[in-house]
């Protein structure tokens, strides 16, 4: 995509692209980046079902999240986890975001998933970046990637790194890849009793091949899955009563604490934030990190950091 004016001072460019398919569906897809805007933008970030990896080309990022000191970073692997993040800079950011399936993070990295959760560190200082093998280091993958002039080049580069990495990856338990599909095919519904038994193990086996290979036990891991088809359905317009019944949850009260937990927003806060118009409305889009989904919410930019101060988003 061209660059897009957003006034005479502020442009922006976003790209997507699905990976090759030989390495789906475990890596979902790409998306490239690029801001260059004359005040600072400040958005905060929804639990989501993907591991995400970002390689930023020049401006650090500062991400915020409860009960956790903030960071600031160029680069960012964020594993899955059941917090909101607020993630701001200063009007400068460029690069380009995988999203990956979490038990393909596992197999990509080599590391342990329950160290990403609930985090966002530099990826830089994993301990096998093993996947971007072939580059001798994240560092020079991620130059290589900002040194290619258009979105496809650079998209292009990504297969075949992570192509590389496929190769010489950890192999991944099949019995989780299964569980994994089984909870994001019923949204998360599928008792774990059930899900233990579809894949032969017992429930505790089930729950520490899940924290090491997913990053949260099933439970916890669930509860992102029932979220996130939550929010799709009510961005879609549908009653938090609706909702609620469709998604696994005890009751509208149920999902409004949910809700409230993971993004620091209730339902109807989050949902008119996400439909309203307007000049207040206009410039870069919100770039959610799942294509077709709600997953997050540009924030004004003077607001504070607190996830409960909703009255501050537009």
């Amino acid at each position: 995509m061209a660059p897009q004016p957003v006034n005479a001072a502020s442009t922006w460019e976003a790209a997507w692209a699905l990976p090759h398919p030989r390495l789906r569906p475990g890596v979902i897809s790409y998306r490239g980046f690029r801001f260059n805007l004359e005040h600072p933008r400040r958005r905060l970030e929804t639990p989501i079902g993907a591991v995400t990896l970002m390689l930023g080309f020049e401006e650090p990022v500062r991400i915020s999240t409860a009960r956790r000191p903030a960071v600031s970073l160029v680069s960012v692997c964020a594993g899955l986890g059941t917090v909101p993040a607020v993630g701001e800079h200063q009007g400068r950011l460029s690069g380009v975001s995988v999203l990956l399936a979490p038990w393909a993070a596992f197999s990509l990295f080599g590391i342990a998933q329950h160290e990403l959760a609930n985090q966002h560190v530099d990826p830089y200082d994993l301990d096998r970046p093993r996947g971007l093998a072939g580059w001798g280091s994240i560092a020079e993958l991620v130059s290589a990637l900002a040194g290619l002039s258009t979105w496809s080049a650079r998209f292009a580069l990504l297969d075949e790194a992570l192509a590389r990495c496929a190769d010489a990856a950890t192999p991944c338990s099949p019995r989780i890849v299964g569980a994994w599909n089984a909870l994001v095919r019923t949204g998360g519904t599928i008792p774990v009793s059930r899900l233990a038994h579809e894949v032969g193990w017992s429930v505790r086996q089930l729950e520490n091949r899940f924290r090491e290979q997913i990053g949260l036990g099933p439970k916890a891991a669930a509860r992102v899955l029932r979220l996130q088809r939550a929010r799709r359905m009510l961005v879609a317009g549908h009653s938090q009563a609706e909702t609620a019944a469709a998604c696994g949850f005890y009751d509208q009260a149920h999902l409004s604490g949910e809700f409230r937990v993971m993004t620091g927003c209730t339902p109807a806060e989050f949902t008119a934030a996400r439909n309203r118009r307007g000049p207040q409305r206009s410039g870069p889009p919100s770039t959610d990190r799942l294509t077709g989904e709600a997953t997050s919410l540009v924030l004004s930019s003077g607001g504070s950091a607190h996830f409960s101060k909703t009255g501050r988003l537009r």
